[in-house]
């Protein structure tokens, strides 16, 4: 495969104007040869640069481009990375990954542990694979914000969770990276008995040194599957453990706000479902840097939803004072919805979805119901809406009529279509003999795909 072979160029872009087409091979900028996509990112940033394009034809042609300092230029490369996926090399005893079933997506297996996927993904990185070399081209290049794994500052206790003996001081690294200004937010998958109680506030105390460019931390509980054969003996979170680090970390946040104004470490909504606690208030999530680790999404989606709904009357309000008013939320309140939907998620969330599908049943008289899938291919432990597979949705509601099934995005990350077991959205309705929509864990987009399809 080549490596900079492109795939595809966006529309009224740059590229376009210049003609370059799909199948074409980026072969230099600036008379350069390209290490990977951020290199390539780096070397374009400019006000003017020159490209070399090799035709499938084998022609050259050398572009000279002036652009905005920033401007992309629409090329859409068949390898994201330009290069080769760097693979990880621990042995982390909570390696989710190691813990999967057979019969899975291939690309599922593959640990990675690549600063750029970090950069262009927010993946979470260890930095115990990276050389000098590539931590001084992080700061070189200005890669930030990064995600990094930390799980303990203690090197004894890390270097146990990450099955290495040679594991490098985390603090070294992290504060190297601080200096140079480069954004940080932090991650600890938290095991029982392991880097949790005292351990875990050391590790709070030694990462709010380095605030604000170590950003924020996350606290995360360690997923368990059914899966852990010859695996470590990891304990599984209750609702008294759970409760127990929400009193210890709330009690820390408190402490970190008076001192440095910033909650500064965040605890997994997670946590508090296990606990059977409410969440906090949506202003104690402050920034959201940490949702992609399921922090704060709660509070986020039920903000939107609220928010969406009072927009909704506004605008229907507005739309009887003038009846040609054109807007995507405008909707008759009162008329009774011709369809009725079904919304698909995990454990985890049933409870709250469903209480935000009753304020929207209420204002809108859209009929819909929230259906909770068991995970039973990762096993009943794993209860997020994320790891939910297409055969557990169709074996669990085969031959239960439901309509019109709307499934959260996170379920189809792979390719917008896809399930984890490589089920698609199409099988998916031809099984359950009904109209499938995907949509953003966003509350105005669902609120939108409602009313918007209620009457067609």
């Amino acid at each position: 495969m080549i490596i900079n072979k492109i795939v595809n160029v966006l529309r009224n872009s740059i590229a376009q104007e210049l003609e370059i087409e799909a199948g074409d091979e980026l072969i230099s900028v600036n008379g350069a040869s390209i290490q990977d996509y951020i290199d390539y990112k780096f070397q374009i940033s400019d006000y003017e640069i020159v490209l070399e394009i090799k035709k499938p034809n084998g022609e050259i042609w050398e572009l000279e481009i002036e652009k905005e300092y920033d401007e992309d230029l629409g090329i859409i490369f068949e390898n994201p990375l330009m290069d080769n996926i760097k693979v990880c090399k621990n042995n982390c005893i909570f390696c989710f990954i190691d813990q999967m079933p057979r019969g899975m997506r291939k690309t599922l297996y593959l640990k990675d542990d690549d600063t750029r996927l970090s950069f262009l993904y927010g993946n979470f990185i260890t930095l115990t694979n990276l050389s000098d070399d590539e931590i001084e081209r992080i700061i070189r290049y200005r890669i930030s914000p990064i995600k990094v794994s930390v799980h303990a500052t203690d090197l004894n206790v890390r270097n146990e969770m990450m099955g290495k003996n040679d594991g490098k001081d985390i603090m070294f690294y992290l504060k190297k990276l601080s200096d140079a200004e480069i954004t940080v937010d932090c991650q600890i998958v938290l095991c029982r008995n392991i880097n949790d109680r005292d351990v875990l506030n050391n590790t709070i105390d030694d990462l709010v040194k380095l605030y604000p460019n170590v950003r924020s931390v996350a606290v995360v509980p360690v997923g368990l599957t059914d899966y852990r054969e010859r695996l470590y003996n990891l304990e599984k979170f209750d609702r008294e453990s759970s409760l127990e680090l929400i009193s210890q970390v709330e009690k820390k946040q408190k402490d970190l706000l008076k001192r440095y104004g910033t909650r500064f470490v965040f605890i997994a909504d997670e946590f508090y479902v296990l606990s059977q606690s409410e969440f906090p208030v949506y202003s104690d999530y402050e920034e959201f840097d940490q949702i992609e680790n399921g922090i704060g999404l709660f509070r986020l989606l039920e903000r939107e939803v609220d928010d969406s709904l009072k927009n909704l009357k506004k605008a229907n309000t507005s739309s009887s004072k003038k009846s040609n008013l054109n807007n995507e939320n405008t909707c008759e309140l009162d008329k009774k919805s011709s369809k009725k939907f079904t919304i698909v998620t995990g454990v985890a969330a049933y409870e709250l979805m469903s209480k935000l599908v009753s304020r929207i049943s209420e204002k809108t008289g859209i009929e819909i119901e929230v259906v909770k899938i068991i995970n039973d291919c990762f096993g009943k432990n794993i209860t997020v809406a994320g790891l939910v597979t297409g055969n557990d949705i169709i074996n669990q509601l085969k031959g239960k009529g439901y309509e019109n099934l709307i499934i959260p995005k996170v379920m189809v990350e792979f390719e917008d279509s896809i399930f984890l077991d490589d089920v698609k959205i199409e099988d998916l309705e031809k099984e359950l003999n009904t109209k499938v929509y995907v949509c953003e864990v966003n509350g105005k987009d669902l609120v939108n795909l409602l009313v918007n399809e209620r009457g067609r």
